[in-house]
């Protein structure tokens, strides 16, 4: 997850102590912000500063777009590319927030390509519409792998398919645990049809809040803002098959973000339980004394396997493996290093590991 900018507005402390309106805001523009982490961007300054004046009734939600837009006309020059993503984090945030404080939803394909179409105006020549490509993404949580997603020939199709189904499934005199169940199978299809160039998860994300509520559901957005990463791996995981390595598509990962947002229960979302290689695995509804996490196998047995297959290997590479943190890492580094099955070398940052042959 990405660092907090240190303009960030105190979302909690607005939550707690605010009324109503303005804690409708606030989660729609917690919900903006925290979904620019799905691509690693960080809104700026003057985008905080903006939604406070919002959230504080000061200007509308078309006005804070209209100021953020305006922002960056007014800006001549482009120094890196650093600012064109903070750009993108802005103004794509701006508008979500705008979208999520609008009670109009239709549950149709157009009605998501026009949210992608307003969500990227102007940043994506292709914003609103169809690609007409295939694509591949290295995932993280899959060793550098892909997702198999839809083909560029038959995306409307696929839209059309799904939405059907969809609009067709009776949700009559099913269970809750059904409900979400059959929630996370739709939305993960959804995503995998992957209808867009770039902007796919934000626009899945935002479209679902909006489908959710229409369905009566009354969506916490802090779930999708504090969880933004987690729900872009379970979507991945949900749509991940590898039979030679004995890798399935695994929705319980999507069914727990589901089940914390719809039913208050409070699952770990935990980004490593995602990666193909964890073998750590939280039971659903761990509130329960037999639904603690179950570790199968050690991190430390992690790192040992990879050095098996590897010739060395650092702090960085550790915390992908694992997911622990820096010091989560050193201390099993230091355990392994005392116990004479791996060798340091160099210091500080530099510092990697090498296991020892004998």
């Amino acid at each position: 997850m990405a660092e907090k900018n240190p303009f960030e507005i105190d979302f909690e402390e607005y939550i707690r102590n605010t009324e109503p309106a303005k804690k409708d805001k606030t989660y729609a523009w917690s919900t903006a912000i925290g979904l620019q982490q799905v691509d690693g961007l960080t809104p700026s300054k003057y985008l905080f500063e903006t939604a406070k004046r919002n959230i504080e009734g000061e200007i509308t939600f078309d006005e804070a777009k209209s100021l953020i837009d305006t922002y960056y006309e007014s800006k001549i020059e482009r120094i890196d590319d650093s600012q064109e993503r903070t750009e993108e984090a802005d103004k794509v945030a701006s508008r979500i927030a705008q979208i999520l404080s609008e009670n109009s939803f239709n549950f149709s394909p157009s009605h998501l390509i026009a949210i992608h179409g307003r969500l990227f105006e102007g940043i994506f020549k292709f914003a609103g519409k169809l690609r007409d490509y295939d694509i591949s993404k290295r995932e993280w949580v899959l060793d550098g792998d892909t997702v198999m997603y839809g083909a560029a020939f038959e995306l409307k199709m696929a839209l059309d398919y799904d939405f059907e189904q969809e609009r067709n499934f009776n949700y009559k005199n099913l269970s809750i645990e059904e409900i979400v169940r059959h929630i996370t199978f739709f939305v993960s299809r959804l995503w995998q049809i992957h209808a867009f160039g770039e902007g796919n998860t934000r626009t899945t994300a935002v479209f679902t809040i909006k489908y959710l509520r229409s369905l009566g559901f009354y969506v916490n957005n802090d779930i999708f803002a504090e969880n933004s990463w987690y729900f872009r791996n379970a979507l991945v995981r949900a749509n991940y098959n590898n039979l030679q390595k004995g890798i399935h598509e695994n929705h319980e990962f999507l069914e727990k973000f589901f089940r914390n947002l719809l039913m208050g229960e409070h699952n770990e979302l935990k980004n490593r339980y995602c990666h193909i290689r964890s073998t750590e695995q939280v039971a659903i509804n761990p509130e329960k004394s037999s639904d603690k996490v179950a570790i199968k196998r050690k991190n430390s047995d992690i790192i040992i396997d990879y050095l098996k297959q590897n010739d060395s290997i650092d702090n960085q590479k550790a915390r992908e493996i694992t997911g622990l943190s820096s010091a989560g890492v050193r201390k099993i580094f230091t355990k392994l290093e005392s116990d004479g099955l791996i060798a340091g070398f160099g210091e500080n940052k530099g510092r990697y590991y090498k296991i020892k042959k004998d």
